[in-house]
């Protein structure tokens, strides 16, 4: 990634929304590109929870040997294989397991499944690193916010600017993982990349603040997004006063 880049990005954010918080991005590597790989957790883990390092500025790497969860790793694309019964967890349960009910049954989850796309990086690392800890040497796959309803509006507004249609913002249902890199990396390999918003898994908020949710941008849409900030509503009074609240509410 240009240096240039990634500066210009850290200096409009600022300009625009204050001391909020950067986001952070993804990328599969055969290496770590510098970052630390993650100890695997001794006990239950939502990988959620785990990106905390990484949005407090600790570039880690995750695979599959050291992910808890196997949700995780399916998201991620270590694997694509699901745990037996399935559509039973993530709806009613039955005599062996307790369901989650976020599917009112089992054929519901079943036809679900027939659309889920595997994206395959068995072999490799997926790297997170916060945006001002990125290296020339990085490409990230996409770019994701953990936002409040402002800074959320401006990034929802901001990704539809140089759209004529409603269509350039996506909510799919599916885990916190998967609306943060498996949706987001399929879309940064369209010929229309679409902006995912997510963190609506009951199963991953008690990982974020009551009032977050992400925002994941493909790169070759944020690359877009950043361009066009400085002639954007971003610059007229209307942002200006909501950048104002932005900057008396406590930083993420």
């Amino acid at each position: 990634m240009k240096p240039e880049l990634k500066e210009t990005f850290i200096e409009r954010w600022r300009k625009y929304f204050g001391d909020t918080a950067l986001p952070i991005a993804f990328y599969y590597s055969k290496d770590t590109g510098g970052a630390e790989m993650a100890e695997k957790p001794a006990g239950r883990s939502c990988f959620i929870c785990e990106l905390a390092k990484v949005r407090n500025g600790k570039p880690l790497a995750f695979n599959k040997e050291n992910l808890f969860c196997s949700g995780a790793k399916r998201y991620l694309g270590f694997t694509d294989k699901l745990r037996p019964g399935f559509e039973y967890f993530l709806s009613c349960g039955n005599d062996a397991m307790e369901g989650e009910r976020y599917k009112q049954s089992p054929e519901i989850v079943l036809e679900l499944m027939k659309d889920q796309v595997h994206t395959a990086r068995e072999g490799l690392n997926i790297v997170f690193k916060r945006w001002d800890m990125l290296t020339e040497n990085d490409e990230p796959e996409a770019v994701i916010f953990f936002a409040r309803p402002d800074v959320l509006s401006g990034l929802f507004t901001l990704a539809s600017f140089d759209r004529a249609g409603n269509d350039g913002i996506i909510a799919p249902f599916g885990t916190g993982c998967g609306s943060i890199v498996h949706y987001p990396y399929l879309e940064n390999q369209s010929a229309d990349p679409k902006a995912v918003i997510g963190m609506f898994d009951p199963s991953a908020r008690p990982c974020v603040a009551e009032d977050v949710l992400t925002f994941a941008v493909p790169m070759k849409k944020f690359e877009k997004m950043i361009g066009f900030m400085d002639e954007s509503f971003l610059i007229t009074g209307t942002w200006t006063t909501i950048r104002n609240r932005i900057t008396k509410s406590p930083s993420l």
